[in-house]
């Protein structure tokens, strides 16, 4: 057993021995909002939106971004657990700004394995096979951190299953001091109607 894996279920027995009356909670977010952010590791979204469990629910994915899957989960959020508002929350330094879509399609072309970066870009120090099954995939890299903000939202907005009524507002994460900084362009984009 690897050692990662010995840790989560040390913790999961942990966790799992003082669970106490969070059995009770019920199933639609009591707080009435979801918010869609990114999968990078230094965002905790419980904390940086004061959320207990039961509280939100968190759509995580590579750059927060409103992808086909994203807007299937806030959908299901709002017509089957009742959810009112919406966030997207981007970050800065996200890792979806530190490449293309062409970047990506080419190392995956050649190897499967983990790429590198360095002074002169991406690697891959991986031996092959890899897939041109990459380049069937849109990777929604981030050009402009703001303007992906605003993308989002606008997608999310303009979505024939997502009613105007559901006001979605847009932030970047500072993931310097911790802080939302809204983006008002996006938040105006979002208003509902």
């Amino acid at each position: 057993m690897s050692t990662i894996l010995n840790e989560v279920l040390s913790a999961n027995e942990a966790y799992a021995a003082s669970f106490g009356d969070k059995a009770e909670l019920p199933l639609p977010p009591g707080r009435r909002f979801a918010i869609l952010t990114c999968m990078d590791a230094r965002l905790d979204p419980a904390k940086y939106a004061g959320l207990s469990e039961g509280d939100a629910h968190v759509i995580r994915n590579a750059g927060g971004r409103a992808s086909d899957d994203a807007i299937r989960s806030l959908v299901i959020s709002h017509k089957l657990l009742g959810t009112r508002e919406w966030f997207v929350i981007h970050h800065s330094d996200c890792g979806m700004e530190y490449f293309t879509d062409e970047i990506m399609r080419d190392l995956l072309s050649k190897s499967l394995e983990t790429a590198v970066v360095d002074e002169h870009g991406w690697h891959d120090v991986g031996n092959g096979p890899g897939s041109p099954e990459g380049r069937y995939i849109d990777w929604l890299t981030i050009h402009d951190q703001r303007q992906s903000v605003v993308d989002d939202v606008l997608r999310i907005r303009n979505h024939p299953l997502v009613p105007r009524s559901i006001p979605i507002y847009g932030y970047i994460y500072d993931v310097k001091s911790g802080r939302l900084i809204e983006i008002p362009e996006a938040t105006a984009a979002g208003k509902a109607v």
